[in-house]
């Protein structure tokens, strides 16, 4: 009886494991060039607002614009370093970018505002439960609490989870945002926009069912 016991335990074990989807991260940035990335700006004239230096993605935040994934993404937990070059400005993290290199492409933006890094923005339309409009093509559901960020020159994180049709975003691990309603596939970028900034540890991990 025992012997048996045992046996179903270890069957029962085996299915769990089978039925499990193994994940791993992926390093999106591999410290040494841009490969992996298309970058899309306003000023396709002017020199291109993103480099790499000393093993981080450097954005000159001019022009505006965003560096995003060359594939798009389901399910997925995005870890992202970042800290500004001199004085605090403004940037972001765009989620789930629909189909198509417009400048406003739809997307949700984590915010990375100085003051306001957790922030979710619907752009063009983005379909986001309980945000306020803020304009034509723009709403925004406030983070929930005071700012957790760090000061200017040191490295911030950002964990953010895209599962279904939900993101929740952390800052620094204190929890900021949840939000519903978005699309559950798409590219991710990040943002130039208003001022210099670093990127580093750039990381992926696949969500299984």
């Amino acid at each position: 009886m025992k012997m048996r016991f045992f046996y179903l335990l270890v069957l029962a074990a085996g299915l769990v494991s089978c039925g499990q989807k193994a994940t791993s991260p992926v390093e999106l940035f591999n410290g040494e060039d841009l490969a992996g990335w298309v970058a899309v700006t306003a000023d396709s004239t002017a020199a291109s607002p993103f480099s790499v230096a000393d093993g981080c993605i450097r954005v000159a935040g001019e022009p505006f614009g965003y560096l995003r994934t060359a594939e798009p993404y389901g399910d997925y937990r995005l870890h992202v370093e970042w800290r500004w070059i001199g004085r605090p400005s403004n940037s972001g993290l765009f989620q789930r970018i629909q189909e198509g290199d417009g400048i406003w492409p739809t997307l949700i933006e984590c915010q990375l505002e100085a003051g306001n890094a957790g922030d979710l923005l619907s752009l063009n339309g983005a379909p986001i439960d309980g945000a306020e409009p803020m304009g034509p093509s723009v709403s925004m559901l406030k983070k929930r609490s005071e700012s957790s960020e760090r000061p200017a020159g040191e490295w911030n994180e950002a964990e953010i989870e895209c599962r279904g049709d939900r993101i929740t975003v952390r800052i620094n691990g204190v929890l900021q945002n949840e939000c519903t309603g978005v699309h559950t596939r798409g590219y991710l970028a990040l943002q130039s926009e208003g001022g210099p900034l670093e990127f580093r540890n750039v990381r992926l991990t696949p969500l299984g069912e």
